[in-house]
């Protein structure tokens, strides 16, 4: 590995394809291409592909700077991550433009809302780790407290979707807390990782507090994780991985957290807002489905089927797929034709297996990578295409005639990420809030979010919370410090 000053230009954005570690850029031997879903054949950069020796540097980096990062009080570690919240602000259409042609996601929704919200997990979680309150009490003649320690080099892996959000989401509590970080992005959508290197640096950060590697997750992600100098691993992405991972760092004693996707439920009762509920359901193609925590199961009650599913194919009618730039388009392009071809062939065996496909059920154009919105009515709660994720513009369809049938539905998938509840019934909302197996359960709304609140999921959605003092709690060794009464003065 070298020292690299290479750039490449992207819509007039200058951006580095190399590693940032202890403050500086550095190459590698060999990259991995980048392409654009928005045209498949416009390659956007050749990013360095990291491997062992890389990992090796970002740890050696990170577990040399954590002793002095870690004696900053919250105040003085807050002024950095305050700082790199105003440089985001400052180029939100910037970084914008630059992850809507790498990922796709709408580019009018990135500047208005997903990529703000990186500047706000800074801030929120700086003043989180300052206004920590640590609990005290009096037991056996001591009076006890306590105390948050910071832990240690923290390797974070963020998935393909919304990822420089996701990114701040998970680095700026480990920051806060006193943790050093290497943050590996996902090789389908790594250019907006690279700029926020570029923001690091310009913040001022010291040398090997916040790094970033790039490459693929077997070669580079896998030596991160296995490293006993990694002492926390916080991961999103798929159970699958999540398995591998959680494996690699149980043999280091390494805490682990990760957010593993969701089949989640939308449930409506005939007494909801039909209307609404309709609405909210056809909203489910956003991003293309790409959305973790989207409600893919639609379980109506029989007696408002037809109603609901008139409604609902009307707001799914208006949806225009194109261009993710156009303000006119609401369904963006998949991320990667490996995932097109992956979302097409769960469609093909839905049919096979006597699903019956209402609408959709095809890519939209031969040379995009747009796949039309789908609705299909499954032969058996058992259907694959119910019990599996997706990760496309793919719905169900399925009807209940009692609230019992309604979360015996909700909670027959291995899923348990996120679930939501139409009804007009505040008693209802209750009880099927409650009842309902997920880490979050929206009733008449979707995808509102506390950054205080707990986040994760149940089952195979995950393991450990993030969120608020939860993701500080985790990024820290928690102390009980006990002082024998009237022995100090």
């Amino acid at each position: 590995m070298t020292e690299s000053s290479a750039r490449f230009e992207v819509e007039g954005v200058s951006i580095s394809p190399d590693h940032y570690i202890n403050g500086v850029r550095v190459a590698s031997a060999v990259s991995f291409e980048d392409r654009s879903p928005l045209d498949w054949s416009r390659v956007l950069g050749h990013m360095a592909r990291g491997n062992a020796e890389t990992a090796d540097a970002a740890l050696s980096a990170a577990d040399a700077a954590f002793p002095a990062w870690a004696t900053l009080s919250c105040e003085a570690r807050g002024e950095y991550l305050h700082r790199l919240a105003v440089l985001i602000d400052e180029r939100v259409e910037e970084i914008a433009r630059i992850e809507c042609l790498d990922m796709a996601m709408l580019e009018e929704s990135l500047k208005l809302r997903v990529i703000p919200r990186g500047a706000r997990n800074f801030r929120a979680y700086a003043d989180l780790a300052i206004a920590y309150q640590a609990r005290t009490w009096s037991s056996n003649n001591t009076d006890n407290r306590v105390l948050r320690m910071p832990a240690g080099p923290a390797v974070i892996i963020t998935p393909w979707n919304a990822p420089f959000m996701l990114s701040t989401w998970k680095c700026a509590p480990a920051l806060a807390a006193g943790n050093t970080v290497i943050l590996k992005p996902a090789e389908w959508s790594p250019l907006t990782a690279s700029i926020l290197a570029d923001l690091i640096d310009e913040a001022g950060f010291p040398p090997g507090v916040f790094n970033i590697v790039q490459g693929i997750g077997e070669e580079i992600g896998a030596p991160l994780v296995a490293d006993a100098r990694a002492r926390r691993v916080s991961f999103t992405g798929s159970p699958e991985t999540g398995r591998l991972i959680a494996k690699a760092a149980a043999q280091n004693l390494s805490p682990f957290t990760a957010e593993l996707g969701g089949k989640s439920p939308l449930i409506v009762f005939a007494d909801a807002d039909i209307d609404a509920a309709a609405k909210k359901a056809a909203g489910q193609y956003d991003d293309a489905g790409q959305v973790c925590l989207a409600g893919t199961r639609l379980l109506v009650e029989s007696s408002v089927r037809d109603t609901f599913l008139d409604k609902f194919l009307a707001y799914t009618k208006a949806h225009v797929l194109g261009d993710s730039r156009s303000s006119d388009t609401t369904v963006s392009p998949l991320i990667h034709m490996d995932h097109l071809a992956r979302v097409d062939a769960f469609v093909q065996r839905a049919k096979t297996n006597g699903d019956r496909v209402m609408i959709g059920g095809r890519i939209w154009r031969e040379e995009g990578l747009w796949y039309e919105p789908t609705l299909i009515e499954p032969v058996s709660n058992e259907s694959e295409i119910v019990q599996n994720e997706v990760f496309g513009p793919v719905l169900t369809l399925q009807t209940f005639d009692s609230e019992e049938e309604a979360i015996t539905l909700a909670n027959s998938t291995a899923y348990g990420l996120a679930g939501m509840c139409y009804t007009s019934d505040a008693a209802r909302a209750e009880r099927v809030g409650f009842a309902v197996r997920a880490g979050t359960v929206w009733v008449n709304c979707f995808l509102i979010r506390d950054l205080t609140a707990p986040f994760g999921g149940t089952g195979i959605s995950g393991i450990g919370r993030e969120g608020g003092d939860f993701a500080l709690d985790f990024h820290s060794d928690l102390k009980t410090l006990q002082i024998l009464q009237d022995s100090v003065t």
